[in-house]
């Protein structure tokens, strides 16, 4: 099934006119709007009449999180404020938050992308979906809520938390989608074991999961724990909320709802485009909002696209999984880290479970230090110590073929690992930097 057939399987050449016709009308708009915008066009030495079709928006300068932070709160409105019928806020820790706002028109936008990426997902208007992402000023769960309504789903709105009364209100009322976070959704699995319920009997068959980065392996350890399909769906608040793009049934990569949301790849240290399929920074435009629209806005996500055709029929281009963060990067003695990079590791070693935690540290004036703790199944250690330093050196041999720098391992037991019922935390970073 697809949302809206007309938009999603338009001809490339008519979806590039669509994309010009409406990034010439937001110049104007955001130009003669938004003061904030006025200044950097102007300082850019770019006005509207520069812009003629999609392939002048790299003449736009780039949009970035610290002039969202700068022109707060309401900066860079391009409607009165009275207009705006509904204000998120992300979670920043450091300096301010960044604000998003939304006319009726950006909550029926909202709303319509949701409902194309449920039905990307495989979602039936029939259907029950449980929406285990927190609501609130956190776009996840409202997002989702949106979109559901618009399709028709039967929403069961839990939020996050309380996992044992999510898995009973499973057992209740069969909801056959569930919403959350990755990593949540292998918590409320472990949870469930212990509660004496099999997860491969569950209701749920589709999931629909985003918030933080996961990987291939990732989903494997999810389908092989739920017995359902695992989708990725991909957003971020300063754009919209989710549904920006999501992964149809096919799971080759995420469409992007490009009418709207119209990507770039650039090299991040350049600013220039990357060829197709290269790795890169995701850059977005959102062609169609009203109250907070951004130019060429930076989300410091690395992926790579394509515009190759999909087996679903859909035309827009497809981006694959987050492979990394600019700004979550940690270098350590010189070398880029990924904490996906050791989460793919780690969970293709037996015995391994999907949490882990990196812990930086620097003494002195010595060198970082870095300690992995590792949660591993519960029989390795009654097992004998010289199996268990085995594992360890496995595991620590696998991940330094990979970083290219040195780093101890440290196996733990299950449930050892501080969980969260959000976004997973990777990384403790101790060093004064």
């Amino acid at each position: 099934m697809i949302w809206n057939e007309k938009i999603e399987t338009m001809p490339l050449e008519d979806l590039k006119n669509l994309q010009s016709e409406r990034l010439v009308k937001l110049v104007r708009y955001v130009y003669e709007r938004c003061p904030a915008y006025k200044q950097k066009l102007d300082t850019a030495g770019v006005s509207p009449g520069d812009i003629q079709g999609i392939e002048d928006i790299t003449k736009l300068p780039f949009t970035t999180k610290l002039d969202m932070r700068d022109t707060y709160p309401y900066g860079l409105f391009s409607t009165p404020r009275d207009q705006v019928v509904e204000i998120h806020v992300s979670s920043g820790t450091t300096g301010n938050p960044t604000l998003v706002g939304y006319t009726k028109e950006d909550i029926k936008l909202w709303a319509d992308v949701i409902a194309r990426s449920l039905c990307c997902a495989g979602a039936r208007p029939d259907d029950l979906i449980q929406i285990a992402y927190g609501y609130g000023l956190f776009t996840g769960g409202l997002g989702l809520h949106y979109g559901a309504l618009e399709m028709g789903l039967t929403i069961i709105p839990t939020s996050s938390g309380q996992t044992q009364r999510q898995l009973k209100i499973m057992q209740d009322f069969q909801p056959r989608i569930l919403a959350c976070t990755p990593s949540y959704c292998l918590y409320m699995a472990e949870e469930a074991r212990e509660m004496g319920l099999d997860p491969r009997t569950a209701s749920w068959k589709i999931g629909i999961f985003g918030a933080e980065p996961w990987s291939e392996s990732m989903r494997t350890e999810i389908e092989q724990a739920w017995d359902m399909l695992a989708t990725d769906i991909y957003g971020l608040s300063e754009i919209i909320g989710p549904g920006v793009s999501q992964e149809c049934t096919y799971k080759d990569g995420l469409h992007v709802f490009s009418d709207v949301f119209y990507p770039e790849i650039i090299d991040p240290d350049t600013g220039r485009p990357v060829e197709e399929g290269q790795d890169g920074e995701l850059v977005i435009t959102t062609l169609t909002k009203q109250a907070i629209p951004l130019l060429r806005y930076r989300t410091r996500d690395i992926v790579s696209l394509t515009n190759q055709p999909c087996r679903c029929g859909r035309t827009s281009p497809r981006t694959s999984k987050i492979k990394g963060r600019t700004d979550d990067m940690i270098v350590v003695r010189g070398i880029n880290v990924f904490p996906s990079q050791i989460e793919h590791v780690l969970l293709g070693i037996e015995g391994t479970h999907p949490h882990y935690q990196l812990v930086i540290d620097r003494q002195s004036h010595k060198l970082d230090q870095v300690e992995i703790m590792v949660e591993v199944d519960e029989k390795i250690f009654s097992d004998e110590i010289k199996q268990m330093r085995s594992l360890e050196q496995k595991i620590k041999k696998e991940i330094e073929a990979v970083l290219s720098i040195g780093v101890q391992v440290k196996l733990v037991e299950p449930k050892t690992i501080e969980r969260s019922m959000g976004k997973a935390k990777r990384v403790v970073d101790k060093r004064q930097l």
